[in-house]
């Protein structure tokens, strides 16, 4: 796609006309815009930020004073514009629908209309020098390239608005010039996490031809590879590196990027330009996606051969940590679907130990110190007999060992990675005997009492045959008949399906059966019941504690040892914790940055009184020339996040 999109610019009017090259922004005194990645999964995260975005005058908190930000005039979208994967419905939905909530589209919008020929604009603007309202450029992400690129394409490249904001753009990647001798480069990774070679060429032709040696350019690119190569051991992206190092040579004053979605500023210690350092290192993906950890990536301090130190960060390391405490207590409440599997999986690895017929060593003993070693004897020879003896169990187990392996990230040696995975293992095969043994004690406490297994597999059926007559009569011999006319199956139905609701009972008959005559003497449709009957109940008991042991499993791993940052976060399906970043190109030159975040998100929204108001009085202005742009106000008591967001992070780039 990225090759097909170079060729059709060359070959548009003889080569003459720059598909990728903006400059109608460049003549401006100063200019404001904003930097965001990661509008994901849309809803209440993604309209939160989207409605800040589009308030002509923000309001923030900054070091305990008020500060009034302007609205950008420009808007760039670090990629991952949807999740989990392109399709029409996540970006109408995800993205274009709380754009358009934040900030209206004009009239005249179509939302099947292709932009032929870009930019399409309002009537009475004859070209984009004049134009004045917000507009959008947008880079792809890992998540945007899943289809080929095409749904990114289609909605971004061949449509004009997203929401009330122009979208000029018209291929994947793209230059702006900007004010102050500033320069924007928007590259496209796609899932390689470098350009290619024609992307490269353009850029360094550019660079060459048009960049001047005191001009100052920011990177936008999707993945943050200083982190991610820091993280995993690795080294990816030579090509941007490439064009950073060797054709800007210290011309790149800040490199931005989404994909985590946290936020990090590191800045270079010691700057020489002899090595093409680049200045800031700023990662911002808190735009829509689920939240990620910040701690994992403390010690980060080296990159492209220079030592950089921590400035910001949101959420703190603390905050992080604490919140990674979630997977242990709330991971069954926020992936209940896990249940599912996790009960499946548990029954498998206890299968071949039901019954345990011999557990007179922990219900006879009278001290609580012989019944406890009584419970642990009878632990080791269950697993003991599962190891020595069983098929589908063993079987499991070994399987579960594969996966969990494979489970760990490959950043750890093989040696560690099969440790946690069989300490894994072994804990999860633990407490599936555990439940197992309590499941099997209990009913036989139930049968010693007798109340389970004394009146054998009917007992349900046969109560109702000896009051059937005085509280169901039947004067006119109606049973009979139907009796007759279906082959003797009516009594026989009943009789089994009231079985079915008498599962303790077959349960401690069945149990009872196999404890004194052995498995083989059990007709097969017994056993089948019986271990139906089993699982149902045990299913109940170990959803709560697959999760438990699992949700203990990621928070030990993000932890302690750095491990699972994105499993261990993206099951919590945290939406606080949302920012973006605005720019503001000075009338001097210089490059002031303000990272604006929220720390909680509205979940509850009602329609905005004064934006309605203001709809029926100034009908024939566009949207971002009202004072209340946006459709929805968050309702009592979910405070509002244009009077409640903060400054997190300010620092100014001098001009070269």
């Amino acid at each position: 796609m990225r090759t097909m999109q170079a060729a059709m610019a060359k070959a548009q009017a003889c080569g003459k006309k720059d598909d990728f090259l903006y400059n109608h922004l460049s003549q401006r005194e100063e200019l404001w815009f904003d930097f965001m990645a990661d509008t994901g999964d849309g809803g209440n995260p993604t309209y939160t930020v989207a409605r800040l975005l589009a308030k002509p005058l923000l309001n923030v908190d900054m070091d305990g004073k008020r500060k009034f930000l302007p609205r950008g005039d420009l808007l760039l979208i670090g990629g991952d514009l949807a999740y989990p994967n392109p399709s029409p419905y996540s970006y109408e939905n995800r993205l274009f629908r709380p754009f358009e909530y934040a900030l209206q589209p004009p009239d005249f919008y179509n939302p099947a209309h292709i932009a032929v020929k870009k930019p399409e604009l309002p009537k009475g603007v004859k070209s984009l020098d004049t134009y004045e309202g917000p507009q959008c450029f947008a880079i792809p992400g890992n998540h945007d390239w899943l289809d080929g690129l095409e749904i990114f394409v289609r909605y971004i490249c061949h449509k004009s608005w997203l929401g009330g904001w122009l979208l000029p753009q018209k291929k994947s990647y793209f230059a702006l010039q900007l004010p102050q001798g500033w320069w924007v480069f928007g590259l496209d990774q796609a899932l390689h996490a470098d350009i290619d070679i024609l992307q490269f060429r353009y850029f360094s032709e550019l660079v060459r031809k048009q960049v001047k040696k005191k001009d100052s350019v920011i990177i936008m690119t999707h993945e943050p590879s200083w982190l991610l190569d820091w993280y995993w051991d690795i080294s990816t992206g030579p090509n941007v590196s490439n064009l950073i190092q060797d054709v800007l040579k210290g011309r790149c004053r800040i490199r931005v990027a989404g994909d985590l979605h946290h936020y990090f500023h590191h800045s270079v210690v010691n700057k020489s330009s002899k090595n093409g350092s680049i200045e800031h290192l700023l990662v911002n993906g808190c735009a829509g996606a689920f939240l990620h950890p910040t701690h994992v990536f403390a010690k980060f301090n080296q990159f492209l051969g220079s030592s950089y130190e921590k400035k910001a960060v949101y959420p703190s390391f603390e905050d992080s940590q604490r919140i990674a405490l979630g997977n242990i207590l709330k991971f069954r409440k926020k992936n209940w679907r896990f249940d599912v599997i996790g009960g499946i999986v548990y029954f498998v690895l206890a299968f071949s130990s039901f019954p345990q017929c011999d557990l007179e060593n922990i219900l006879q003993d009278t001290n609580s110190t012989g019944r406890f070693q009584g419970f642990f004897h009878a632990l080791w020879m269950a697993i003991s007999n599962m190891m020595e003896y069983s098929y589908i169990s063993l079987g499991g187990t070994l399987v579960l060992l594969v996966i969990a392996y494979f489970f760990v990230p490959s950043k750890i040696s093989r040696k560690r990675r099969l440790f946690l995975g069989l300490v894994h293992v072994i804990a999860h095969l633990a407490a599936a005997m555990i439940l197992m043994l309590l499941l099997e004690i209990g009913v036989e406490i139930c049968i010693r009492h007798g109340l389970l297994g004394t009146a054998g597999y009917h007992t349900l059926y046969e109560w109702y045959r000896s009051v059937e007559n005085e509280h169901f009569p039947d004067p006119t011999g109606l049973k009979a008949r139907i009796q007759f006319w279906s082959l003797g199956l009516y009594p026989a139905c009943i009789k089994y399906l009231m079985s079915a609701f008498d599962v303790p009972e077959v349960i401690a008959v069945t149990r009872i059966n196999i404890c004194k005559n052995g498995m083989t003497a059990l007709p097969r449709a017994y056993a089948l019941v019986y271990y139906v009957g089993v699982f149902f109940y045990y299913w109940v008991l170990s959803t709560p504690v697959v999760s438990l042991v699992f949700g203990c499993y990621l928070y030990i791993c993000i932890n302690w040892f750095n491990l699972h940052f994105d499993e261990a976060f993206s099951s919590l399906r945290i939406s606080n914790y949302k920012s973006f970043t605005r720019f503001h190109v000075n009338k001097a030159g210089n490059l002031e940055v303000y990272t604006i975040a929220v720390d909680k998100v509205p979940r509850e929204w009602v329609l905005d009184p004064q934006w309605e108001e203001e709809q029926l009085s100034k009908t024939n202005i566009p949207s971002y020339e009202r004072e209340y742009p946006s459709t929805w106000a968050p309702q009592w008591p979910f405070p509002d996040p244009n009077y409640n967001a903060r400054v997190v992070d300010h620092f100014v780039i001098d001009r070269l």
